[in-house]
């Protein structure tokens, strides 16, 4: 089946098609356990839970099967794909690669880029502070979330961010459903301030080192959540 053409505005600037609003509106219901873990159903049956026709929801699933989020199963439609113990070790040695080179070529800006985006980090770490004092779990885990990925946003690197999109996108649901269990919020608002100060201060190797150290122990306490709690299937 042929891909849907991408729409123009008559500028050239892409327009969002119905496959992105289809591949969009797929995701969330992933991120978000709409569409839960091991979840089955036609493509028609999707479509029709998300008010849209079946051929982008066909398009879409193709995408997110790339992902990693779902696979298309001929004749028997669309799964979406459970997260293991396993797979969440296996994905943070991937975070904790990227974000540290991510945290060193922020450090590495131009003054200008370099500040601005220490403030927009910094933004960010002052929310999960106010969240957590207010006691709001998932404004803290957005202002998390806005974090990191402005951190990778920021490093500039087009192939870095796309990787850790898709990696967010896998790992999400295990970090919204085990935030309740977590107990090292304020470790978290600590040690993303050193991440800030050291991108402030154009210390590049302490970025580095301050966004391994800190990924790492967010995976040392999360993994053992995951079995004490036998989540084996997110």
């Amino acid at each position: 089946m042929a891909r849907a053409r991408t729409a123009r505005t008559d500028d050239g600037e892409r327009r969002p098609s119905l496959v992105d609003d289809a591949y969009a509106a797929m995701k969330l219901a992933i991120r978000n356990s709409d569409f839960a873990p091991g979840y089955q159903a036609s493509e028609q049956e999707i479509a029709l839970r998300l008010g849209m026709s079946r051929t982008p929801v066909h398009e879409a699933a193709i995408r997110l099967q790339e992902d990693g989020l779902v696979r298309v199963l001929p004749r028997r439609g669309i799964l979406i794909c459970a997260i293991a113990p396993e797979d969440m070790r296996e994905i943070y040695d991937v975070i904790i690669a990227l974000e540290g080179q991510a945290a060193e070529l922020v450090a590495g800006l131009a003054e200008p880029e370099r500040l601005g985006a220490a403030g927009a980090l910094a933004a960010h770490t002052d929310a999960m502070a106010a969240a957590q004092t207010g006691g709001d779990l998932p404004a803290w885990g957005a202002a998390d979330e806005g974090f990191h990925r402005t951190l990778v946003e920021r490093a500039g690197n087009g192939r870095l961010i796309r990787i850790m999109q898709t990696i967010n996108d896998q790992s999400h649901r295990a970090r919204m459903l085990t935030l309740r269990l977590r107990r090292e919020l304020d470790a978290s608002v600590a040690e993303h301030r050193r991440i800030v100060d050291a991108i402030r201060e154009a210390d590049a190797p302490a970025a580095h080192r301050h966004a391994r150290e800190h990924r790492i122990r967010a995976r040392d306490n999360l993994l053992p959540l995951l079995e004490t709690f036998g989540l084996r299937h997110l």
